[in-house]
Order: structure tokens, then sequence, then C-alpha cells
């Protein structure tokens, strides 16, 4: 018995069950699940395309095209980015990178409901396993408008210094929202859902790159699927537990006493948004109630024993921030 590399479900032979290897493909084309080249091949390949490629990131992520039932590398019109594991250095557990934002994409998707682009995990020809993502800022052959919250802010190293991608709040990204989305009042309970999503799954790193919005096809901006969403503090324990502050000067008792984001300051935070306490308070509660299926995930997934126990163990303890 395998999983399928996407949804992690049961099957009898490896790669993808039918489904998900559609909605990677789209249609009816088939999708591989080993690659015709290896993690040495990706670099090489970044260093020829430099000046073509439109990944940005310190990551050996390239861009892929289907062609003929096999993946290519591409510098332009590419219809997926893969992740190998970096080359960077990492504090710990650097091999498994790829299973993480694979699981954690996986759990956004199918226990909490948030819209994230087809993905999966995928090996090298060595064996070595890697992620992939199916590219949405593109529909049709054509590129979507899309911009991210540090581009609607104004934010560039140039104009606010080498850390602004961090000098924010998520306050201010509730403020953003409400500027530049009409379908406000939908989009910002989703906006909530996943901050409070990266503050549950130890992500610190949900900066403001990693929030954008895109052109629906009604011509309205709303927000992107999700993207970049993986347990963060699984490879670097010491980071802080958000990328940014809750509030722009704001401090809640809660905070004053424990030092760290509890349900309190999320439900301050949801009556910043203009989001109806009750509804607020269903949000976090889908958090509780969805505990065993994304407790199953994490352990039906390809992480190695020692980052599966590490990531059970950062979960139970963000549940029990926000639980009281």
């Amino acid at each position: 018995m395998y999983r399928c590399m996407s949804t992690l479900r049961d099957t009898q032979n490896e790669g993808l069950v039918p489904a998900a290897a559609r909605q990677l493909a789209g249609g009816n084309r088939k999708f591989p699940y080993r690659l015709t080249f290896n993690r040495t091949d990706v670099v090489e390949f970044r260093v020829h395309a430099a000046e073509h490629m439109s990944i940005s990131g310190i990551q050996d992520k390239i861009s892929l095209k289907l062609i003929r039932g096999k993946l290519e590398p591409t510098a332009t019109q590419g219809e997926y980015i893969l992740k190998p594991v970096p080359t960077a250095d990492i504090p710990r557990l650097k091999s498994d990178v790829a299973a993480n934002e694979h699981v954690v994409m996986q759990i956004a998707s199918q226990v909490f409901g948030i819209a994230v682009p087809p993905n999966a995990v995928i090996h090298f020809a060595d064996g070595e396993l890697a992620y992939i993502v199916k590219r949405f800022d593109r529909r049709n052959g054509q590129k979507i408008g899309q911009e991210d919250f540090c581009q609607l802010s104004n934010r560039s190293e140039e104009t606010a210094g080498r850390n602004y991608k961090y000098d924010s709040s998520y306050e201010e990204v509730g403020r953003i929202l409400r500027q530049f989305c009409k379908a406000y009042p939908v989009e910002i309970e989703k906006l909530f859902a996943r901050i409070l999503f990266n503050y549950v799954f130890s992500n610190g790193d949900a900066h403001l790159k990693n929030f954008s919005l895109f052109k629906s096809d009604f011509g309205d901006y709303v927000l992107t699927p999700a993207y970049d969403l993986l347990c963060t503090s699984l490879h670097f324990p010491t980071e802080a537990r958000t990328a940014l502050e809750m509030f722009d000067e704001f401090e809640t008792e809660s905070f004053r006493q424990n030092a760290f984001y509890k349900r309190p300051d999320f439900l301050r935070l949801g009556e910043l948004y203009s989001i109806r306490p009750e509804r607020a308070e269903n949000v976090l509660e889908r958090f509780a109630s969805g505990q065993a299926h994304a407790a199953d995930l994490i352990d039906r997934s390809f992480l190695s024993s020692d980052a599966k126990q590490d990531f059970q163990r950062r979960f139970q303890d963000r549940l029990r921030a926000i639980a009281d």
C-alpha cells in the first residue's frame, strides 16, 4: 500500500490518485511522480536561466512545464514551481523541508477549507523528494494581475529597508485588504483564518509578501490561494511565533500576562477586522474540531519520524494557546 503523493490517501500504486493527477495536470493529462533530473541539475539550471526566471527568493526553486507527460525546466511560461531541499544551511531537519510544506498545504485544504493551488511531493531521478505546486498566476495561458501586500503598501528594500517584509502588523494587513478589496466582508474572514492557521501550524514567516491579491474572473481583486505554508519552527526552533506583530501598538491583557498570543488576541484582531464575534469564535473552534484529521495527515505525511513527533508537539502546543 502506498500513499498518494498529493492527498496522502492510500493507493495501490506509487504516484497520485487519478483526481489529484487531473488537478495537477489539468484535464486528462497524466502527471508524473518522478522527474528525469536531480537536485544538482536544478542549481545549474537556475544559473543559466537567472536572467529570465520570475520566481523570487533564496530557495533553489525553478519553473517547470508539463510536456508529453514529462516535467521539464523552463525559463518562461512555466506551469509549476519545483522546490527541492534547500542548499542553504538550515539549523535542523533540512531534508524534511519539502514534505513539511506539502503536508501543511494539504492540511490547510483538506481540514480547514483554505484555498491552495494543487500540490504534491515528487521524486527526483535519484529518489530524493521535492515539493511541486501548480502556478496560479496564469489563467487561460495569460498572466493574471497580482500584487502582494508589500507592493500594495509600497514597501521595498529601497523604500523601507532590509526588514521591509516584517515591519508591519496583522492589524495593518487587514487595513490593506480593506483598501484594495471590494469584497472585504467575505475576504477578511478568509484572511483571519489564514493568519490563525499560520499561528497554529507554527509558520513564523507569514510576512507581507506571503499575502497577495489577484484579479478574479469578475474583474475585482480577491485573495490568491494560500502559498508558502509550512511549519517553519520545525527548522528554526528559536524563531518568533509570528512574522509580524499582531497589532500596531496595542497589547491585550492576555499578551501582557503570557508574552505570547492566545485566544483573546485573535478575538481582538477579529474585532479590528469588523468580524462578528460569533464568527471569529467559529473560526477558532474549527481548529479544535479539525485536530484529529490534521494529526492524522501529519502521521501519514512524508516527514521523517523525528519531524512528525516534533510537528505534533508544536501543533498541540499552539492548540492549547488558542483554547483560552
